[in-house]
């Protein structure tokens, strides 16, 4: 174990996989105006070339849960790493619509692997006082692989070299590989296995010594209150944390917010400007989510998770309803996609600093040390099969509906994320794990 790295160094590591997991979801939005040339697909083919990658994303989050439990956190994310250089090649190779959506289901196994890893990884190794922020940069970094993702479609669209947007993926995998390899084990799960030694000196060097003995004395603690497996997933007093994970993860979707990150330059030549202009958008989007991001960083232990998916669900619902209304009055034109661009840069503003980081954020935290890797790959399969659905539909539905309809109709499901984030959300800022995971014990044996 090579403890020599810096702090800083092992929490950007262990946030990396969240720049490929933000940029192999976020590539495809560029790409696809040039694979539906290139492969003649119609609207349902270009939805399945999209959501491929989410089929992978579900097998990957429900088999990476239960393996990082028994594994460790460290050689899931070295083998995500390992199939993220697999699925890049292999898309960017591709010479059929088969075998592209082969790799992007491919691709998909590591992305789901990283969604439900890189925050829990993190969430782990954070003290108590910064978590939210650290767990934080998991978000930040896929937010920032999304712009890169922009960044790339708008540099090869002149050529519209849609194999290069694709298998540039691969150098960043190849540097997640190679850091893991240096990265300690999270502590927690040394001790959960008996290595206790280890774990101390893990500790120690995160928080400098301070306050080590206190925070292996609570993690030893919980270890003894629980059993592990699915036998703890099917006990009543996890039940709460099973439904809130679920709920935060399925409204984090039927929102919206992936038809804006895979879908942007789509709904921007729908509404009337060219494809340069569209990407080049989208650049504007996803630059304002890496800005709002960071601000959320500083927020999330200071503010607090509840407050900010409050904010966040009105912002966000207001912006859609305005957008879909203004489409519905102005009709297609330069205008109207201008102001689409507007809307739709609003939504991120708000998505960016709430929903989008707080929910992994919080599905990090809410499950105890026993069953965290089951627990946060049930909350990721649930993420991903609402991202699935809604990646599927939102072509056709586009088609059928209009614009107008599609987005009042996700801005709803804003306000049904509103109701059930005031009535089932508790607050977990300022808290250990340990504590948490007390507290859930101790109000579910209060009722």
């Amino acid at each position: 174990m090579n403890l020599r790295i810096s702090n800083s160094v092992i929490y950007f590591f262990g946030a990396l996989g969240g720049l490929l997991f933000g940029y192999d979801t976020g590539v495809i939005s560029g790409a696809i105006l040039f694979i539906r040339k290139t492969l003649h697909l119609q609207a349902f083919g270009q939805g399945i070339v999209v959501s491929a990658i989410l089929i992978g994303a579900i097998i990957g989050s429900a088999i990476s849960g239960p393996l990082t439990d028994r594994l460790g956190r460290k050689k899931v994310v070295l083998a995500a790493a390992l199939i993220f250089c697999i699925g890049a090649i292999g898309s960017a190779l591709s010479p059929s619509t088969g075998v592209l959506v082969f790799f992007r289901i491919v691709l998909g196994v590591a992305v789901g692997t990283a969604s439900t890893m890189v925050p829990m990884y993190l969430a782990e190794m954070a003290p108590t006082r910064i978590r939210g922020a650290l767990s934080s940069l998991n978000q930040l970094m896929i937010t920032i692989g999304i712009l890169l993702a922009y960044i790339i479609n708008y540099v090869f669209t002149p050529s519209q070299a849609w194999r290069w947007m694709l298998g540039l993926a691969f150098v960043p995998g190849a540097i997640l590989f190679i850091g893991m390899l240096f990265l300690p084990e999270s502590p927690r799960w040394l001790l959960k296995h008996g290595n206790e030694q280890e774990a101390r000196q893990v500790l120690n060097h995160l928080r400098k010594g301070e306050g080590v003995e206190e925070e292996l004395s609570d993690i030893k603690r919980t270890n003894e209150l629980e059993q592990g497996g699915w036998q703890e997933v099917k006990a009543k007093w996890v039940r709460p944390a099973i439904w809130l994970a679920i709920g935060l993860a399925v409204f984090q979707q039927i929102i919206g917010c992936n038809t804006v990150i895979y879908y942007a330059p789509t709904t921007f030549t729908e509404v009337g400007l060219g494809s340069a202009a569209a990407i080049l958008g989208t650049v504007g989007i996803g630059s304002v989510q890496v800005i709002m991001t960071l601000i959320a960083v500083r927020l999330i232990d200071r503010v607090g998770r509840k407050p900010l998916l409050v904010a966040g669900s009105i912002g966000m619902s207001l912006s859609l309803f305005v957008l879909g209304i203004a489409n519905a009055a102005l009709g297609k034109s330069a205008a109207t996609g201008w102001l689409t661009l507007i809307c739709l840069a609003v939504y991120i503003f708000f998505f960016s600093i709430s929903w989008g980081p707080v929910v992994w954020v919080m599905l990090s935290e809410i499950f105890p040390l026993g069953i965290r890797g089951v627990g946060m790959g049930i909350g990721a399969v649930a993420n991903w099969a609402a991202n699935l659905v809604v990646s599927l539909t939102f072509p056709a539905m586009l088609d059928a509906l209009g614009i107008s309809t599609v987005f009042i109709i996700y801005g709803a499901m804003g306000i049904l994320a509103l109701i059930f984030v005031i009535g089932k959300v508790t607050e977990t800022k300022g808290r250990s794990l340990e504590q948490i995971e007390f507290d859930l014990r101790s109000r579910v044996s209060e009722t």
